[in-house]
């Protein structure tokens, strides 16, 4: 409880250093003491999805300044995205560890639960692909995820956090308290390594901290870009160290506690994780190498131009027609995300206008 707690009050600081952030046109028009209020009852996220769903419904119906409704839009449902995803590793990742765990020890389960466990790993890979997809909303490129790249993605990122989720369980089964000890030093260690990458999402320092260590946690489950420039050498990196790390997991629990007749089915699933994770990593590299949108960008060698300026930076952002404002968080997510995008710009504070 006390770390669920503790996950739910990490989402809710960041939505409220978020709205603090961005300029006063894009803010609801609710007073700050009541949005701190909602923020304080952890009704945040909440407030957000009303707030959002009120602005969707402005575009279905707007007629006049209908293109900047729907910039408003992206603008919201980007951050509602992220924090999905924030609550995704934060609380429901760990949540299904604990289930998955408890199972294992008790040797039962419900219908139910093995229903409820295996909507839980889709709904995790689905955030993570409900995050690409948001993000890519804000940019102003006609090359989106088309189906067969969208279910790909899904694919390799739920093939790839299954075995991960399942050798933690495993390890939990020979040293439950093990686990707490093992989290803090590869959730140091990720912490580190994205502190290193030199992050700058936030506002100031202090909520970019808060912001590395929500990515470090991420990071312990899955793989997650922080990072401007070519990801190839830091995700051989980042994939090699969890595969050392859930192969030394998982020869832990074999060698330390003989499975017993009960448990023997574990061996196959066992079995499984590693050509399973490999196939995760062929299916990124397949998705990389011929289905990723930007991969259609190069072989027609045409870019589309930033929104009301002549110059080009390889990929166009939306950005507000009154003022010309720019969501400085998204834009820098883009530029770490989309390879395309080129690093050099000044950096201007969320929502200012773009320069």
């Amino acid at each position: 409880l006390s770390l669920l707690a503790a996950a739910s009050a990490a989402a809710q600081a960041c939505s409220w250093l978020w709205l603090r952030s961005d300029p006063p046109a894009l803010r609801p028009a609710v007073p700050t003491a009541l949005l701190a209020a909602l923020h304080l009852l952890q009704l945040g996220f909440f407030f957000r999805c009303i707030h959002a769903l009120k602005v969707g419904w402005k575009v279905c119906w707007a007629k006049a300044e209908e293109e900047d409704e729907q910039r408003h839009m992206a603008f919201l449902s980007h951050d509602i995205s992220m924090l999905r995803l924030f609550e995704t590793f934060l609380e429901n990742t760990p949540q299904l560890t604990l289930l998955l765990y408890i199972i294992l020890r008790t040797n039962k389960a419900e219908l139910s639960q093995g229903l409820g466990i295996g909507t839980a790993f889709l709904c995790v890979s689905w955030s993570l692909l409900d995050y690409h997809q948001s993000l890519r909303s804000f940019l102003q490129d006609k090359y989106e995820l088309s189906w067969g790249s969208s279910i790909i993605y899904f694919l390799w990122n739920l093939f790839l956090i299954c075995p991960r989720i399942l050798v933690v369980a495993l390890f939990a089964l020979f040293w439950p308290y093990g686990v707490a000890l093992h989290f803090l030093l590869v959730w140091l260690a990720m912490f580190l390594w994205v502190s290193l990458q030199g992050t700058d999402f936030m506002e100031s320092s202090g909520p970019e901290q808060l912001y590395r260590a929500i990515v470090a946690v991420i990071l312990y489950f899955s793989w997650f870009n922080v990072a401007q420039g070519r990801t190839l050498y830091r995700s051989i990196i980042y994939h090699g160290f969890i595969l050392v790390d859930s192969t030394l997991l998982a020869l832990t629990w074999l060698l330390g506690q003989a499975p017993s007749e009960q448990h023997s089915y574990l061996l196959l699933v066992l079995s499984a994780a590693l050509p399973c994770y490999l196939l995760g990593l062929g299916l990124r590299l397949t998705y990389y190498k011929w289905l990723h949108p930007n991969m259609q960008v190069q072989q027609e060698g045409g870019y589309d131009e930033v929104d009301a300026r002549e110059e080009r930076d390889g990929l166009g952002f939306r950005s507000f027609l009154e003022p010309e404002l720019v969501n400085r968080r998204m834009q820098w997510l883009a530029h770490t995300q989309f390879p395309l995008s080129q690093p050099a710009r000044q950096h201007c504070l969320n929502g200012a206008a773009a320069v």
